[in-house]
């Protein structure tokens, strides 16, 4: 088939290479307007229009997609289908009827759980075990589409939102090809998503990302694992804001109070709700990351000191 991809983080790269190994036809790529990056805020390429510079491939970066010229544009590419992966945008309706075979959207989780923005972190957030990718026709309501396949994955007791992005993103990839083959083909069927068991995943904000050491150890564990690597776990600590990395439960730690440090040859212990946590990395502001023991030596840190 004739193909427009739309998408514009990492995470829609590996859905790009699987569709350039699968045998149809690129035709562009469309993908948000570059955008200040770095220490300079110098303007870059997304990292699909970057892929597209590098494979010769046409890129669209409509401010809005309901832009006049971005529309007559396709049109004028005349793709069969628009496959999307993380393309930020809302599509309006008369974009959506340009392609024969309308947008189809690879969403990383099993529809209808976590509709929005940030469906991997709330699923690790909220201790689910299971979730997975689905691949759903695109249409005007969030993620409310009919869904043509699934995979799933389980989410491991140490993932971070990173960590299981990653393979969705992967095999996410192989699903869109096989839903666009079948599309192709026309042996593909969309089925409607149950009316049961919707949830919404808005984006998870800086605020969302404080630590909350009141919470009970599992809590705090999924909190850090779910804002990993973005927005990024953080705390305080004599006023300044420090990043952390992923920790460890410890049901067998010693009592300590919510927020509370404690300071061993085995590293640094931090008090929730129930039982401690072991703290991974620290990152102080304006410093490199480290491990916890030697934050905490560089930091001098005291008995009784806490995290607020």
């Amino acid at each position: 088939m004739r193909l427009v991809f739309a998408g514009t983080p990492a995470v829609a790269v590996p859905a790009l290479d699987a569709i350039a190994a699968s045998g149809h036809e690129l035709l562009a790529v469309v993908t948000r307007p570059d955008a200040p990056a770095g220490r300079g805020r110098g303007l870059a390429r997304s990292p699909v229009g970057a892929w597209a510079d590098a494979h010769g491939v046409e890129v669209l970066t409509p401010a809005r997609p309901r832009e006049p010229e971005f529309l007559d544009r396709l049109r004028e590419l005349a793709p069969d289908c628009v496959p999307v992966v993380a393309y930020g945008a809302l599509v309006p309706p008369v974009a959506l009827e340009i392609p024969r075979y309308g947008w189809i959207n690879l969403h990383f989780s099993l529809l209808p759980a976590w509709r929005g923005a940030a469906p991997v972190q709330h699923a690790v957030l909220h201790g689910d075990e299971l979730t997975g990718a689905s691949v759903f026709e695109l249409e005007e309501g969030l993620d409310t589409g009919p869904v043509y396949g699934t995979v799933t994955d389980e989410i491991r007791p140490a993932d971070t939102s990173g960590d299981l992005l990653e393979r969705l993103a992967h095999s996410g990839a192989g699903l869109l090809v096989a839903v666009l083959d079948a599309i192709g083909a026309g042996t593909a069927r969309a089925v409607p998503q149950p009316a049961d068991g919707v949830s919404l995943a808005p984006k998870l904000t800086v605020e969302d990302a404080r630590v909350r050491w009141a919470d009970p150890a599992f809590a705090v564990d999924r909190r850090v694992r779910a804002c990993t690597p973005a927005p990024g776990p953080w705390t305080t600590f004599r006023d300044d804001r420090v990043k952390l990395g992923p920790v460890t439960p410890l049901p067998d730690g010693p009592e300590l109070k919510p927020g509370e440090l404690h300071v061993e040859k085995s590293g640094v212990l931090v008090g929730t709700a129930t039982a401690p946590v072991r703290l991974g990395e620290v990152r102080a502001a304006g410093k490199k990351a480290m491990a916890a023991g030697d934050w905490a030596r560089g930091a001098r840190v005291t008995a009784g000191e806490v995290f607020a």
